[in-house]
């Protein structure tokens, strides 16, 4: 396709009985890559760009991914008073998180560049989700464009759909799948998997993944193609010219001390052992290091020793740093109702990893709002992780991250799916998880100690849920899995896996890998020992609480139920909610009141929720005839007394049935507000009710 102004490339490959689009060429021509993806009715725009001042002797890649949505793709209008696309939500920054992760460890540290991806979405079907088409329009970006990058990567989804694995599902089968991954991965093999499932087997697992590997090497193959065809030429690398002086005497004098050190049990001893051992070596060269050039060499090779000790003392000789063996679970301890005002609460500690879990159980009004470009939803569940920096002994700032965002998700996600339905549990759910110590995956110990502090708040859960986190150690074709990692083996080691789950399966799964991939055998073992460290775990807890407390606690709110017929809602709430506003004014209550007739009354107290229950009923049914009601007089007339036999439903007791003599004055008989028992006598053509005083005419009648 050609113009006077640009020359376009387009690709296409079939997923799912749709064309997925990648076009460059055409748009956003100034950026270092861009890349136009389709697929079905949504698209999105991926660019990519580096800054023009390189810094030498980086120790990090300084990327940043910015997946935004606009509300336009959807042909709606952003709520609330600010009506434009402000600061990222939770789901932008967890798409952000999902093209990171398998993108950052293809770049080159000696790049020395910032990175700035960024993918957007400006056309939404409603049909096809767009996260995936922007993993892989940000992957064509970059690899196209002149920045250095050891790609491509592709990602698809994975769903498992009445019995059969369906790539890149719509959202109608993402919603009835039983199972729904996002794999990403290289030509030569997967690197990161994240989703969640309800309760499935490893091997349905496994066969997800790997049903993923073929549609992710031929969509990196059509990427490839592209750059072959327009690709642009890289850009220079910025790598540190200097050499370390003496490397070889540090090295060794380095390698003794930090062999020791490496291999004490406590975290902050070991800590405090390995820079004692630095600053002990930095001593004894600090003639060599005196810039800082070499002190940044220094670092990188301390770096390099502590990477090759740890790995080969878990390879060679099946050690690692806390003296475990390579299934060992920590210690681990349990315990609930710590906290004598929340609603429920537990501690789990594991090892150097603790986390404070808290349960509030609230009402509907009480649900978060969610406006985006899928419309407004309403989310009864919730989990929020916060990691303060004195979890790990340090100073900083406190507050929400992206980090503190992506673990909580991953934490939501694996109690989400065993959750009592709302007709069973009518509470919205809020689950905080306070990390207070942090040595290995705190996110799994979010979601034992979530599922503890559910129990103990009296949620009806399917199952428990735990969660652990696994290691991978390679050399060539050796390998070692290892169980409930600690940071450093996180931080040096292949593969941080998380897996969560029941007894009966896995309910959310994570897996980020650093090297090029692994093979189905190693997936196939870790699986399997995280499923009997997830056992080992839900039986620990299990001694401190395995079924949900009896009662909810008494500073919940009490919640009520009823169902009525849909043609009486109306009367329910009353012209412009008059009577709705009444009933919940009289009892001290909240009314929510559904389409399909189900109406929830939320009280400060049991019976104040009883009461506003009855008289929610009384509404809705009605009246018969010949039966006695206790009614309230409520007008007093000449000819008689009008009294209310039901929430807004009254009926005349004539001056003539009030006794069974002459009256002279109705008052003589009752008054305002008096309770008093009559029947009703007939509901005459005009809908009328008329009525009888029971005391006066009927006797011992009313005990009938």
């Amino acid at each position: 396709m050609e113009n006077d102004d640009y020359m376009a490339h387009i690709s296409t490959f079939k997923i799912n009985n749709e064309d997925m689009i990648l076009e460059t060429g055409r748009l956003a021509k100034q950026a270092n890559g861009s890349v136009f993806a389709r697929f079905g009715g949504s698209a999105v725009i991926a660019t990519v760009c580096c800054s023009s001042k390189v810094t030498e002797g980086l120790d990090f890649v300084p990327l940043t991914v910015e997946y935004n949505e606009k509300y336009y793709a959807a042909g709606r209008i952003p709520g609330g008073f600010i009506k434009r696309e402000s600061r990222p939500k939770d789901k932008e920054i967890l798409v952000s998180r999902l093209i990171d992760r398998p993108m950052r460890p293809l770049f080159d540290k000696a790049f020395g560049r910032e990175i700035q991806v960024v993918p957007t979405v400006i056309s939404a079907d409603q049909v096809n989700p767009p996260d995936i088409l922007a993993m892989n329009a940000a992957s064509a970006a970059v690899h196209i464009s002149d920045v250095p990058f050891n790609g491509p990567i592709a990602a698809v989804r994975v769903s498992h759909v009445d019995g059969a694995y369906v790539i890149n599902p719509t959202f109608e089968q993402i919603a009835r799948s039983a199972l729904e991954i996002v794999v990403a991965g290289t030509e030569k093999g997967i690197t990161m998997v994240e989703g969640g499932a309800d309760e499935v087997s490893e091997e349905l697992m496994l066969g997800a993944i790997e049903a993923a590997r073929k549609p992710i090497t031929d969509i990196c193959t059509l990427i490839r193609g592209m750059r072959d065809a327009i690709g642009k030429e890289k850009l220079p690398m910025a790598p540190l010219k200097a050499e370390l002086g003496r490397k070889s005497e540090i090295a060794a004098f380095a390698r003794e001390r930090l062999a020791k050190a490496l291999f004490t049990k406590v975290k902050q001893e070991r800590y405090a052992a390995v820079a004692a051992a630095i600053k002990e070596t930095s001593a004894a060269f600090a003639d060599v290091l005196v810039d800082d050039i070499q002190q940044k060499l220094f670092s990188a090779l301390m770096e390099e020793l502590q990477y090759d000790i740890l790995r080969s003392g878990i390879l060679d000789k099946g050690l690692r740093v806390d003296g475990r063996g390579l299934e060992d679970i920590r210690a681990i301890s349990c315990e609930i109702g710590i906290l004598p005002r929340t609603h429920g609460s537990a501690l789990f500690t594991r090892g150097e990893t603790q986390a404070l879990a808290v349960t509030t159980l609230g009402t509907v009004f009480d649900e978060q709002i969610l406006d985006d470009i899928e419309g407004d939803r309403r989310d009864r569940f919730m989990l929020h992780y916060n990691f303060p920096p004195f979890s790990v002994g340090e100073t900083g700032r406190l507050g929400t991250g992206r980090r503190e965002i992506g673990h909580g998700h991953l934490a939501r996600r694996a109690l989400e799916r065993v959750l009592p339905m709302k007709e069973k549990f009518p509470y919205t759910v809020r689950v905080v998880s306070e990390v207070l110590e942090s040595n290995g995956s705190s996110s799994m110990a979010s979601v034992c100690g979530g599922t503890l502090a559910l129990l103990a708040a009296g949620v009806p859960l399917k199952s428990p849920v735990a969660g652990i986190a696994m290691g991978l150690i390679t050399d060539g074709d050796r390998f070692a899995v290892l169980s409930d990692i600690l940071g450093d083996e996180d931080h040096l080691g292949d593969m941080d896996f998380k897996v969560a789950g029941t007894e009966a399966g896995i309910t959310a799964f994570q897996m980020d890998i650093k090297i090029d991939g692994v093979s189905a055998q190693i997936m196939t073992k870790a699986l399997d020992q995280a499923k009997r460290g997830r056992m080992h775990i839900l039986g620990i807890m299990n001694q401190t609480i395995s079924v949900p407390a009896a009662d909810i606690s008494i500073f919940a709110p009490k919640i009520v139920t009823v169902k009525i017929d849909t043609d009486k809602i109306g009367a329910i709430i009353g012209p412009g909610g008059k009577n709705i506003k009444a009933l919940c004014e009289q009892f001290g209550v909240k009314i929510n009141v559904d389409e399909d007739g189900s109406v929830t009354i939320y009280g400060s107290n049991q019976q104040a929720a009883y009461d506003a229950k009855d008289a929610v009923l009384g509404i809705a049914e009605d009246p018969e005839v010949g039966r006695i009601y206790q009614g309230t007089v409520k007008r007093i007339m000449d000819f008689g007394a009008f009294v209310e036999i039901l929430p807004g439903k009254e009926g005349l007791v004539h001056i003539s049935r009030l006794s069974k003599t002459r009256v002279a004055s109705v008052s003589e008989i009752v008054k305002e507000g008096q309770v008093i028992p009559v029947r009703l006598l007939e509901v005459d053509k005009l809908g009328r009710l008329n009525l009888s005083y029971i005391d006066a005419l009927e006797g011992d009648d009313q005990k009938s």
